[in-house]
């Protein structure tokens, strides 16, 4: 027997429409469509996802600070806003929370520049932001930032607002040296915190206007460099921001207030207490600007070359010729920068720098190396170089008279050998030499030049047939 199908129940129809009460009356229980989507997406807080988004914008009520800032109507160009920084600001805006583009990001949108990167703080919470979009990831153990990821490896940083640490145990002893920094505060206390006034302001993405809590704007209309709050304190808290301001006064082409200035020359020698993975950063980056050049000069005049480079300061301060041809050289790698818009390999950038100092260090030693290890062991100690690019920084100034020969060897099978040539045709170049010819891919896959010769081996000898 075959079985027989039960039948399918009559549909039941949902509506909206009018219904009767109990007293007769009808009453519209249908509900305005901004608030049917409020009410999903408070639905979906509570369960910890993360809702679809709404199909058109939604209005958001002005916040309200504990403290008012300044606020500057400004207009930025929409196509020099990053489209997915803008995305994430408006997302966290639409469930309630407060979010505005800010940091170098909003300075250099100022200055006419295009930023590198967009940075984001909002009142959100890192687990909230995190609930928020599926593709991102909490990082940090000093503080947590939430990376939100986009296609080719787009990363918009996403930072809860927070504040300056008040207690005697968020500082070294007495000093005050911050050791820890991972308060959440309000949107005030989060400008107040930041190291420049020209990094503390905050843009509002929705009602077009840059909110000033530190006096920033003046100081983007001047173009000059000024600390949130006394000087001296901000770099005896982070003696990094020491090289931060020569950094954008070199690479922004920014005036340096005289209380600054000042504020500079008196901390410099607290840049030791500083941990030194990161001032090995800080430095790199001033080669990586494009402004390495002025970026040195301005280290050698306030004497922080002294603390971190004295080798490198005490050899421009022996000669005006030695001055002359290291500041040649910083500015052939500017040159470089510019005309292939992206800055030379780590390993050239620090051997540019050392390289003259070095090569008056070996001079007249029969064991180059050897010399050259007794040059940058200091370095290595006091900075925390790498040992990827120290010893790649010894090896090619070690041969650099054989490569400059021409005689570059089995060198010239190495990867380091495209390095060692970039830097010999950047001497060239900063003393007005012709640069040597481009390298050659021979057919083995091996890099080699017109200097270099292959030996020819002796022809195979045939055996005698039959």
């Amino acid at each position: 027997m075959g079985r027989t199908t039960p039948p399918r129940p009559e549909p039941t129809t949902l509506t909206t429409a009018d219904s009767e009460s109990e007293d007769g009356k009808l009453v519209d229980w249908r509900v305005a469509r901004h608030e049917l989507q409020r009410l999903r997406r408070e639905a979906a807080r509570r369960r910890g996802q993360s809702p679809p988004e709404p199909s058109g914008s939604v209005e958001s009520d002005p916040p309200t600070w504990a403290v008012a800032p300044a606020t500057y109507p400004v207009d930025l160009d929409d196509g020099r806003i990053d489209p997915d920084a803008a995305k994430v600001v408006r997302r966290l805006i639409r469930h309630g929370y407060e979010a505005y583009l800010v940091g170098g990001c909003v300075r250099d949108l100022l200055l006419g520049r295009r930023p590198k990167d967009f940075d984001l703080a909002t009142s959100g919470r890192p687990d909230a932001v995190r609930s928020l979009f599926r593709n991102s990831r909490i990082i940090g153990r000093r503080f947590r930032l939430v990376h939100v990821l986009f296609g080719a490896g787009k990363v918009i940083e996403t930072a809860t607002f927070r504040r300056s640490p008040s207690e005697e145990s968020d500082r070294h002893g007495s000093s005050l040296l911050i050791r820890r920094d991972n308060v959440f505060g309000e949107a005030h206390e989060d400008a107040v915190r930041r190291d420049f006034t020209i990094n503390g302001l905050f843009y509002d993405l929705e009602r077009r206007r840059v909110l000033d809590w530190v006096g920033g704007m003046p100081d983007i209309k001047r173009r000059a460099i000024h600390t949130i709050g006394d000087p001296v304190v901000r770099f005896r808290e982070d003696p990094v921001r020491i090289l931060r301001a020569i950094k954008f006064c070199a690479r922004l082409d920014l005036g340096i207030m005289p209380d600054v200035y000042d504020a500079i020359v008196q901390c410099r020698s607290s840049l030791q207490m500083a941990a030194r993975p990161r001032l090995f950063e800080e430095l790199t980056r001033l080669l990586r600007s494009g402004a390495a050049h002025r970026s040195i000069w301005l280290a050698f005049e306030t004497g922080v070359l002294d603390v971190l480079l004295p080798e490198l300061a005490a050899y421009l301060a022996d000669s005006e010729r030695n001055a002359v041809r290291v500041w040649r050289l910083l500015s052939a790698v500017d040159q470089q920068c510019g005309n292939a818009g992206e800055a030379a390999d780590d390993t050239v950038l620090w051997t540019a720098l050392l390289l003259e100092p070095m090569q008056d260090a070996c001079a007249g030693r029969v064991d180059r190396a050897a010399a050259a290890i007794e040059f940058l062991e200091p370095v290595v100690d006091r900075l925390n170089v790498p040992r990827r690019i120290s010893d790649s920084v010894r090896r090619i100034v070690a041969l650099m008279p054989r490569l400059e020969a021409g005689r570059a060897g089995r060198f010239a099978r190495t990867p380091l050998f495209p390095l060692a040539m970039e830097v010999i045709r950047l001497g060239r170049c900063a003393r007005g030499a012709a640069p040597l010819p481009q390298p050659t891919q021979t057919a083995a896959g091996r890099l080699s030049t017109p200097a270099t010769r292959r030996k020819r081996g002796r022809p195979r000898r045939r055996l005698p047939q039959g």
